[in-house]
């Protein structure tokens, strides 16, 4: 297959299932969207998307980017 990048895999799933390359594109990016709307959502919850992976925000990180941000003035 040796596909090197999003484009590629989009256009070649969407030749492989007979499907429009839009909506290739939303099923390859859906899972990524799930998991920024969760994380925006500030409630710290882990996302396991199967066979791809655990997201989490560490609670650390962002206390010290927001006192950072209040030093800086934002």
């Amino acid at each position: 297959m040796g596909l090197r990048n999003k484009q590629e895999i989009i256009y070649y799933l969407g030749n492989k299932h007979n499907k429009s390359l839009k909506e290739i594109e939303q099923i390859v990016t859906y899972q990524f969207k799930f998991v920024s709307q969760v994380m925006a959502l500030g409630n710290f919850d882990t996302i396991r998307i199967p066979y791809f992976g655990k997201f989490s925000v560490n609670k650390n990180r962002v206390k010290y980017i927001t006192e950072l941000a209040n030093k800086n003035g934002r």
